[in-house]
């Protein structure tokens, strides 16, 4: 009986808000299988079930490897803000808050008074940071067992690997660290956490943090003997600088819940008063800038007028052209953090007006986005779009019209996961064709 040989494969991971997706990538760059699966909850409770989520990804993981494939390294990106509190042999002690679950803003407010502001923090300080979330999960019942908090996204690795960390694109998502000084806030630590010895250390994305020692991943017989588990981090950076191995010095404009813009800068720049949060560079020296713009949020509110949202539908889908609105001033979009969208006095009542003036006001708000991010990268860098919203021909239309330039769409579904992929398996020394791996197709559905 021969044996069949295993092709050997790199996997990323994106745990994502809503789902979580999983792609295998061969050391040509090939996608050869994926995976998805809802985002595991607690019960009814926004809160993410942390332990059954890290038993989901197993599971995708050992689907997408089936009995052809032999991982040689995993890294997880994912979502920058969740986390839990894990006692002594990392079993989490609390679910994730999520980023967007409404407790937040209750707890801000009342941590607000005590944290001390300045301008030296890599992203503006709001109720969707990590601190909000230790001052919410010290607040738990069981916590007093606590020996560690883990970001969400570094969970699985951590947990695969026995070693606790912190990847150095998910600091500055806490509001408490410093990129430039590599250093903790200590008042807002102690003032949220309690105890900075709660913290992992922090490691560069991109690392290798360490040989897989997983039961579960190695009982199934896809593990290869030394595989790895490299540090991962924010989902957005990492898909920006998948993308920007493709199109060098490119930026992304990433357009799902949220419109989200990110580009690697050769510099270290600091955070200033245009809302562009700042991260470390991604396996280079620099920067990497992020904004961030409410997207579904402004359409579903405007959808509540059933006219409206149905007029939306048509633009969208391109059944009907918009009316060029988009400088008119009539829709005022609801801002990060929970800032009320609204309509102008004076806007018409006219369904397609309205949807025609929304779709306007957040087209504009991502050009301003991509001018304020890619200032510090030249002012001239390519953009290249991602996300759902790419799979709206109305909406893609509305953008290069607003941008006065062509709307340039990525064919890869999973930016993120791919990215992750892609750091993976630059660890292991492997160099992948980034074009392959963004093209956008599962290997074998061609020809």
């Amino acid at each position: 009986m021969t044996l069949r040989v295993r092709l050997p494969v790199v996997v990323g991971i994106d745990v994502g808000s809503t789902n979580t997706k999983v792609v295998a990538l061969t050391a040509d760059g090939a996608v050869v299988a994926r995976a998805s699966r809802p985002t595991r909850r607690a019960g009814a409770d926004l809160a993410v079930d942390a332990a059954a989520l890290v038993l989901a990804i197993e599971d995708m993981v050992v689907e997408v490897c089936g009995d052809s494939r032999v991982i040689h390294a995993l890294c997880v990106a994912g979502i920058g803000e969740d986390g839990v509190l894990v006692d002594g042999r990392l079993r989490p002690l609390t679910p994730a808050l999520a980023w967007f679950d409404p407790r937040r803003h209750a707890v801000f407010e009342a941590l607000r008074p005590d944290l001390v502001d300045d301008h030296t923090f890599d992203v503006d300080t709001d109720p969707v940071r990590s601190l909000v979330g230790w001052r919410w999960a010290r607040a738990q019942p069981g916590t007093e067992r606590a020996a560690a908090w883990i970001a969400l996204t570094d969970l699985p690795a951590v947990a695969w690997t026995g070693r606790a960390f912190l990847s150095d694109t998910l600091a500055p998502r806490t509001a408490a660290w410093r990129s430039g000084e590599r250093a903790w806030a200590h008042d807002r630590v102690a003032v949220s956490l309690g105890d900075q010895n709660l913290l992992p250390p922090v490691v560069p994305t991109g690392e290798v943090v360490g040989e897989i020692v997983s039961p579960a991943l190695r009982a199934a017989g896809v593990m290869a003997a030394d595989a790895i588990a490299v540090a991962g981090g924010h989902d957005h950076p990492i898909g920006g600088w998948g993308v920007q191995l493709m199109v060098p010095g490119a930026v992304l404009d990433s357009m799902g819940t949220a419109e989200v813009v990110v580009a690697q800068s050769s510099s270290a720049r600091r955070r200033g008063d245009d809302h562009v949060d700042v991260a470390p560079g991604i396996r280079a020296s620099g920067s990497t800038l992020l904004l961030v713009e409410e997207l579904a949020r402004n359409v579903q509110w405007a959808s509540r007028d059933a006219e409206v949202g149905r007029a939306i539908r048509h633009l969208l889908i391109g059944r009907s052209a918009p009316l060029p609105l988009w400088e008119s001033g009539w829709f005022v979009p609801g801002q990060r953090g929970g800032g009320q969208p609204s309509y102008a006095p004076d806007a018409p009542v006219d369904p397609r007006v309205r949807a025609s003036a929304v779709l306007g006001a957040l087209a504009v708000a991502g050009r301003d986005a991509v001018d304020a991010v890619r200032r510090d990268v030249g002012g001239t860098a390519e953009v290249r779009m991602a996300g759902g919203w790419v799979r709206s021909p109305g909406w893609i239309a509305l953008k290069a019209a607003v941008n006065g330039a062509p709307a340039v769409p990525i064919l890869e579904p999973e930016v993120t996961a791919v990215g992750a992929a892609l750091l993976a398996a630059t660890a292991r020394g492997w160099s992948p064709d980034p074009v392959d791996a963004l093209g956008g197709f599962v290997s074998g559905m061609l020809g």
